[in-house]
Protein backbone atom coordinates (compact mmCIF):
# COMPACT_ATOMS: atom_id res chain seq x y z
CA UNK A 1 0.00 0.00 0.00
CA UNK A 2 1.36 3.23 -1.01
CA UNK A 3 1.88 6.26 2.20
CA UNK A 4 -0.70 8.67 2.35
CA UNK A 5 0.72 11.91 1.73
CA UNK A 6 1.93 13.96 4.83
CA UNK A 7 -0.79 16.77 4.25
CA UNK A 8 -4.31 15.79 2.93
CA UNK A 9 -5.17 17.28 -0.46
CA UNK A 10 -8.24 19.91 -0.67
CA UNK A 11 -9.68 20.86 -4.14
CA UNK A 12 -11.81 24.76 -4.08
CA UNK A 13 -14.50 24.33 -6.93
CA UNK A 14 -15.68 28.35 -7.32
CA UNK A 15 -17.37 29.47 -10.35
CA UNK A 16 -20.62 31.56 -11.02
CA UNK A 17 -24.24 31.29 -9.47
CA UNK A 18 -25.57 28.15 -11.91
CA UNK A 19 -22.06 27.46 -13.77
CA UNK A 20 -22.31 23.73 -12.54
CA UNK A 21 -20.42 22.91 -9.80
CA UNK A 22 -22.59 20.77 -7.79
CA UNK A 23 -23.27 18.79 -11.42
CA UNK A 24 -19.32 18.87 -11.60
CA UNK A 25 -19.27 16.97 -8.08
CA UNK A 26 -21.18 14.49 -8.46
CA UNK A 27 -18.91 13.49 -11.32
CA UNK A 28 -16.04 13.35 -9.54
CA UNK A 29 -17.93 11.53 -6.64
CA UNK A 30 -18.83 8.45 -9.53
CA UNK A 31 -15.01 8.43 -10.12
CA UNK A 32 -14.06 8.08 -6.59
CA UNK A 33 -12.80 4.90 -6.71
CA UNK A 34 -13.31 3.47 -3.25
CA UNK A 35 -11.01 6.92 -2.47
CA UNK A 36 -12.37 8.71 0.67
CA UNK A 37 -13.70 11.78 0.03
CA UNK A 38 -15.48 14.65 2.22
CA UNK A 39 -17.32 17.48 0.91
CA UNK A 40 -17.57 21.20 1.80
CA UNK A 41 -20.66 22.94 0.36
CA UNK A 42 -21.38 26.48 0.47
CA UNK A 43 -24.28 28.64 -0.05
CA UNK A 44 -25.11 31.94 -0.56
CA UNK A 45 -29.05 31.58 0.18
CA UNK A 46 -30.08 29.73 3.73
CA UNK A 47 -31.32 26.97 1.94
CA UNK A 48 -29.10 24.28 1.49
CA UNK A 49 -30.41 23.01 -2.00
CA UNK A 50 -26.16 22.00 -3.35
CA UNK A 51 -25.74 19.93 -0.06
CA UNK A 52 -29.36 18.14 -0.32
CA UNK A 53 -28.78 17.38 -4.45
CA UNK A 54 -24.93 15.54 -3.51
CA UNK A 55 -26.97 13.52 -0.59
CA UNK A 56 -29.59 12.38 -3.24
CA UNK A 57 -26.87 11.66 -5.89
CA UNK A 58 -26.96 7.73 -4.63
CA UNK A 59 -23.41 7.68 -4.96
CA UNK A 60 -21.32 5.41 -2.55
CA UNK A 61 -18.62 7.99 -1.84
CA UNK A 62 -21.20 10.67 -0.80
CA UNK A 63 -22.96 9.51 2.52
CA UNK A 64 -24.59 11.67 4.94
CA UNK A 65 -21.56 11.72 6.94
CA UNK A 66 -19.29 12.87 3.98
CA UNK A 67 -21.02 16.02 3.25
CA UNK A 68 -20.61 19.16 5.62
CA UNK A 69 -23.36 22.13 4.78
CA UNK A 70 -22.30 25.63 5.68
CA UNK A 71 -25.59 28.08 4.17
CA UNK A 72 -26.59 31.96 4.39
CA UNK A 73 -23.03 33.03 3.78
CA UNK A 74 -20.25 32.58 1.39
CA UNK A 75 -16.93 31.08 2.53
CA UNK A 76 -15.05 33.95 2.04
CA UNK A 77 -16.59 36.49 4.85
CA UNK A 78 -16.82 33.73 7.11
CA UNK A 79 -13.47 31.97 7.28
CA UNK A 80 -12.89 31.99 11.00
CA UNK A 81 -16.59 30.95 11.91
CA UNK A 82 -17.31 28.30 9.80
CA UNK A 83 -14.55 27.26 7.37
CA UNK A 84 -12.03 26.56 9.97
CA UNK A 85 -14.11 24.49 11.58
CA UNK A 86 -15.32 22.62 9.44
CA UNK A 87 -12.22 21.54 8.09
CA UNK A 88 -10.56 20.81 12.09
CA UNK A 89 -14.04 18.36 12.35
CA UNK A 90 -12.74 16.36 8.99
CA UNK A 91 -9.65 16.36 10.17
CA UNK A 92 -10.97 15.05 13.63
CA UNK A 93 -12.19 11.57 11.97
CA UNK A 94 -11.39 8.44 13.02
CA UNK A 95 -10.28 8.02 9.13
CA UNK A 96 -9.87 11.52 7.79
CA UNK A 97 -11.09 12.00 4.07
CA UNK A 98 -8.29 11.18 1.32
CA UNK A 99 -9.18 14.27 -0.53
CA UNK A 100 -11.15 17.20 0.35
CA UNK A 101 -13.82 19.36 -2.19
CA UNK A 102 -14.84 22.34 -1.31
CA UNK A 103 -17.54 23.96 -3.28
CA UNK A 104 -18.15 27.60 -2.78
CA UNK A 105 -21.06 29.65 -3.26
CA UNK A 106 -21.69 31.12 -6.88
CA UNK A 107 -20.87 34.54 -5.26
CA UNK A 108 -17.81 34.15 -3.42
CA UNK A 109 -14.24 34.87 -4.18
CA UNK A 110 -11.48 32.33 -3.36
CA UNK A 111 -8.36 33.90 -2.49
CA UNK A 112 -9.55 34.83 1.03
CA UNK A 113 -10.86 30.95 1.08
CA UNK A 114 -7.44 29.60 0.13
CA UNK A 115 -5.67 32.40 2.54
CA UNK A 116 -6.94 30.28 5.29
CA UNK A 117 -4.96 26.87 4.76
CA UNK A 118 -2.16 29.16 5.96
CA UNK A 119 -3.97 29.21 9.47
CA UNK A 120 -1.47 27.28 12.15
CA UNK A 121 -4.57 24.92 12.66
CA UNK A 122 -4.75 24.09 8.68
CA UNK A 123 -1.33 24.56 7.26
CA UNK A 124 0.09 21.12 8.40
CA UNK A 125 -2.90 19.21 7.55
CA UNK A 126 -4.00 20.12 4.43
CA UNK A 127 -3.03 21.58 1.22
CA UNK A 128 -4.94 23.26 -1.68
CA UNK A 129 -4.08 20.86 -4.46
CA UNK A 130 -5.59 23.01 -7.11
CA UNK A 131 -8.23 25.64 -7.33
CA UNK A 132 -10.90 24.75 -10.37
CA UNK A 133 -12.94 27.47 -11.82
CA UNK A 134 -16.45 26.15 -13.52
CA UNK A 135 -17.60 28.73 -16.50
CA UNK A 136 -20.89 28.10 -18.05
CA UNK A 137 -20.94 28.30 -21.26
CA UNK A 138 -24.33 29.18 -22.30
CA UNK A 139 -24.11 32.21 -20.35
CA UNK A 140 -20.71 33.37 -21.17
CA UNK A 141 -21.55 33.15 -24.68
CA UNK A 142 -24.58 35.41 -24.14
CA UNK A 143 -22.29 38.04 -22.62
CA UNK A 144 -23.45 38.23 -19.12
CA UNK A 145 -19.67 38.12 -17.80
CA UNK A 146 -18.41 40.60 -20.36
CA UNK A 147 -19.53 41.65 -23.59
CA UNK A 148 -16.08 42.00 -25.37
CA UNK A 149 -13.16 39.59 -24.70
CA UNK A 150 -11.00 42.47 -27.00
CA UNK A 151 -12.55 45.08 -24.79
CA UNK A 152 -11.32 43.33 -22.01
CA UNK A 153 -7.84 42.69 -23.09
CA UNK A 154 -6.95 45.64 -24.37
CA UNK A 155 -8.12 47.74 -20.66
CA UNK A 156 -5.75 44.91 -19.31
CA UNK A 157 -2.98 46.17 -21.44
CA UNK A 158 -3.29 49.59 -21.14
CA UNK A 159 -3.65 49.71 -17.43
CA UNK A 160 -3.04 46.69 -15.87
CA UNK A 161 -6.77 46.48 -14.46
CA UNK A 162 -10.31 46.31 -15.57
CA UNK A 163 -13.11 48.55 -14.90
CA UNK A 164 -16.27 46.63 -14.32
CA UNK A 165 -19.79 47.52 -15.77
CA UNK A 166 -21.46 45.18 -13.24
CA UNK A 167 -21.28 43.55 -10.20
CA UNK A 168 -21.08 40.09 -11.77
CA UNK A 169 -18.51 40.61 -13.84
CA UNK A 170 -15.64 41.61 -11.07
CA UNK A 171 -16.97 37.94 -9.50
CA UNK A 172 -16.68 36.25 -12.07
CA UNK A 173 -13.09 37.68 -12.82
CA UNK A 174 -11.81 37.18 -9.59
CA UNK A 175 -12.69 33.66 -9.64
CA UNK A 176 -10.86 33.27 -12.82
CA UNK A 177 -7.93 34.85 -11.47
CA UNK A 178 -7.36 32.57 -8.82
CA UNK A 179 -7.79 29.46 -10.99
CA UNK A 180 -5.32 26.39 -12.05
CA UNK A 181 -8.01 24.99 -14.20
CA UNK A 182 -11.34 25.84 -16.10
CA UNK A 183 -13.60 23.56 -16.92
CA UNK A 184 -15.88 25.37 -19.13
CA UNK A 185 -19.33 23.24 -18.19
CA UNK A 186 -22.43 22.85 -20.73
CA UNK A 187 -20.61 22.95 -23.63
CA UNK A 188 -23.55 20.93 -25.20
CA UNK A 189 -25.77 24.02 -25.10
CA UNK A 190 -23.37 26.33 -27.83
CA UNK A 191 -22.37 25.57 -31.22
CA UNK A 192 -18.58 26.24 -31.96
CA UNK A 193 -18.66 29.59 -32.91
CA UNK A 194 -20.05 30.09 -29.12
CA UNK A 195 -17.56 28.23 -27.46
CA UNK A 196 -14.29 29.47 -29.17
CA UNK A 197 -16.00 33.21 -27.68
CA UNK A 198 -16.25 31.70 -24.30
CA UNK A 199 -12.32 30.89 -24.22
CA UNK A 200 -11.24 34.15 -26.03
CA UNK A 201 -13.02 35.37 -22.65
CA UNK A 202 -11.63 33.49 -21.01
CA UNK A 203 -7.62 33.87 -22.07
CA UNK A 204 -8.35 37.65 -21.52
CA UNK A 205 -9.56 37.49 -17.93
CA UNK A 206 -6.43 35.67 -17.42
CA UNK A 207 -3.21 37.09 -16.66
CA UNK A 208 -1.46 33.54 -16.55
CA UNK A 209 -1.67 30.94 -17.94
CA UNK A 210 -4.17 28.21 -16.69
CA UNK A 211 -5.51 24.65 -18.48
CA UNK A 212 -8.88 24.43 -19.88
CA UNK A 213 -11.13 21.57 -19.93
CA UNK A 214 -14.25 21.46 -21.10
CA UNK A 215 -16.92 19.89 -19.56
CA UNK A 216 -20.46 18.53 -21.42
CA UNK A 217 -23.13 17.70 -19.38
CA UNK A 218 -21.51 19.55 -16.50
CA UNK A 219 -18.83 16.51 -16.24
CA UNK A 220 -15.04 16.45 -16.16
CA UNK A 221 -12.20 13.62 -15.64
CA UNK A 222 -11.40 13.33 -12.05
CA UNK A 223 -8.15 12.59 -13.18
CA UNK A 224 -7.57 16.31 -14.64
CA UNK A 225 -9.56 17.93 -11.67
CA UNK A 226 -8.09 16.03 -8.61
CA UNK A 227 -4.13 15.51 -8.32
CA UNK A 228 -2.98 19.04 -9.85
CA UNK A 229 -0.35 19.73 -6.53
CA UNK A 230 -0.36 23.10 -7.08
CA UNK A 231 0.20 23.69 -3.32
CA UNK A 232 -1.71 27.57 -4.21
CA UNK A 233 -1.24 28.27 -0.40
CA UNK A 234 2.09 28.85 -0.87
CA UNK A 235 1.36 31.09 -4.55
CA UNK A 236 -1.46 32.95 -3.75
CA UNK A 237 0.80 36.44 -5.17
CA UNK A 238 0.44 35.11 -8.59
CA UNK A 239 -3.50 35.46 -8.36
CA UNK A 240 -4.53 38.68 -8.20
CA UNK A 241 -8.21 39.75 -6.65
CA UNK A 242 -9.62 43.25 -7.11
CA UNK A 243 -10.17 42.78 -3.29
CA UNK A 244 -6.74 42.61 -2.11
CA UNK A 245 -6.64 45.69 -0.05
CA UNK A 246 -10.28 44.75 1.47
CA UNK A 247 -10.16 43.86 5.41
CA UNK A 248 -13.80 42.50 4.88
CA UNK A 249 -15.30 41.68 2.17
CA UNK A 250 -18.93 41.59 1.83
CA UNK A 251 -22.15 40.83 -1.13
CA UNK A 252 -23.98 43.86 -1.04
CA UNK A 253 -23.99 44.02 -4.28
CA UNK A 254 -26.52 40.74 -4.45
CA UNK A 255 -29.32 39.84 -2.17
CA UNK A 256 -31.17 36.26 -1.39
CA UNK A 257 -34.36 35.43 -0.58
CA UNK A 258 -36.61 32.40 0.23
CA UNK A 259 -40.24 31.94 -1.37
CA UNK A 260 -41.84 29.50 -0.07
CA UNK A 261 -45.17 28.24 -2.44
CA UNK A 262 -47.85 26.50 -2.24
CA UNK A 263 -48.05 22.63 -3.91
CA UNK A 264 -47.69 22.62 -7.17
CA UNK A 265 -49.15 20.57 -9.54
CA UNK A 266 -47.96 21.28 -13.01
CA UNK A 267 -44.05 21.46 -12.80
CA UNK A 268 -44.01 22.79 -16.54
CA UNK A 269 -46.41 25.35 -15.75
CA UNK A 270 -44.10 26.39 -12.88
CA UNK A 271 -40.92 26.64 -14.79
CA UNK A 272 -42.36 28.33 -17.89
CA UNK A 273 -43.19 30.87 -14.93
CA UNK A 274 -40.01 30.70 -13.17
CA UNK A 275 -38.40 31.72 -16.66
CA UNK A 276 -40.88 34.59 -17.39
CA UNK A 277 -39.94 36.03 -13.14
CA UNK A 278 -36.64 35.99 -13.96
CA UNK A 279 -36.67 37.73 -17.61
CA UNK A 280 -38.97 40.31 -15.76
CA UNK A 281 -36.91 41.10 -12.86
CA UNK A 282 -33.69 40.42 -14.02
CA UNK A 283 -33.03 37.24 -11.42
CA UNK A 284 -29.46 35.63 -11.62
CA UNK A 285 -30.22 32.27 -9.86
CA UNK A 286 -33.61 29.90 -8.75
CA UNK A 287 -33.35 26.57 -6.87
CA UNK A 288 -35.22 24.40 -4.64
CA UNK A 289 -37.42 22.14 -3.64
CA UNK A 290 -41.09 21.60 -4.24
CA UNK A 291 -44.26 19.27 -3.65
CA UNK A 292 -46.03 18.33 -6.49
CA UNK A 293 -49.50 16.04 -4.91
CA UNK A 294 -49.68 12.65 -5.68
CA UNK A 295 -46.00 12.38 -6.61
CA UNK A 296 -43.35 10.27 -4.06
CA UNK A 297 -40.73 11.88 -5.02
CA UNK A 298 -39.76 15.98 -4.59
CA UNK A 299 -39.08 18.07 -7.78
CA UNK A 300 -35.95 19.84 -8.33
CA UNK A 301 -36.02 23.38 -9.86
CA UNK A 302 -32.84 24.99 -11.48
CA UNK A 303 -32.72 28.08 -12.75
CA UNK A 304 -29.88 29.87 -14.36
CA UNK A 305 -31.29 32.94 -15.53
CA UNK A 306 -34.65 31.78 -18.12
CA UNK A 307 -33.01 28.95 -18.32
CA UNK A 308 -35.08 26.94 -15.97
CA UNK A 309 -34.60 23.17 -15.41
CA UNK A 310 -37.03 20.59 -13.56
CA UNK A 311 -36.44 16.86 -12.59
CA UNK A 312 -38.17 14.52 -9.77
CA UNK A 313 -34.70 14.03 -7.90
CA UNK A 314 -35.57 11.42 -4.91
CA UNK A 315 -38.36 10.26 -2.82
CA UNK A 316 -39.63 12.58 -0.25
CA UNK A 317 -38.38 10.82 3.36
CA UNK A 318 -40.93 9.48 5.46
CA UNK A 319 -39.92 12.09 8.60
CA UNK A 320 -39.53 14.98 5.89
CA UNK A 321 -41.87 17.81 5.80
CA UNK A 322 -42.83 18.20 2.35
CA UNK A 323 -42.86 22.06 1.45
CA UNK A 324 -42.10 24.02 -1.42
CA UNK A 325 -39.04 26.38 -1.36
CA UNK A 326 -37.35 28.67 -3.67
CA UNK A 327 -34.02 30.42 -3.21
CA UNK A 328 -33.88 33.60 -5.19
CA UNK A 329 -30.85 35.36 -5.60
CA UNK A 330 -30.21 39.01 -7.68
CA UNK A 331 -28.60 42.21 -7.62
CA UNK A 332 -29.60 44.10 -4.86
CA UNK A 333 -32.79 46.36 -5.55
CA UNK A 334 -34.34 42.79 -7.04
CA UNK A 335 -38.10 43.63 -5.90
CA UNK A 336 -38.97 41.00 -3.60
CA UNK A 337 -42.11 41.84 -3.06
CA UNK A 338 -42.77 41.58 -6.96
CA UNK A 339 -40.71 38.42 -7.65
CA UNK A 340 -42.37 36.53 -4.66
CA UNK A 341 -46.29 37.80 -5.84
CA UNK A 342 -45.11 36.83 -9.11
CA UNK A 343 -43.92 33.11 -8.28
CA UNK A 344 -46.40 32.06 -5.56
CA UNK A 345 -49.64 33.28 -7.75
Amino acid sequence: MPALPSKIPATVITGFLGAGKTTLIRSLLEQAGGRRLALIINEFGDVGVDGGILRACGVPACTEDDVIELANGCLCCTVADDFVPAIEKLLARAEPPEHIIIETSGLALPKPLVKAFNWPAVRTRVTVDGVVAVVDAAAAAEGRFAPDAAALAAQRADAGTVDHETPVEEVFEDQLLCADLIVVSKTDLVDGAGLAKVEELIRATLPRDAKIVHGPHGRADARVVLGIGAAVEDDLASRPSHHETEEDHDHDDFTSFVVELPDQTDAEALAARVAVVAAAHGVLRVKGFVHVPGKPMRLLVQGVGVRVQTHFDRFWKPEEERRSRLVVIGETGLDVAAVTKALVE
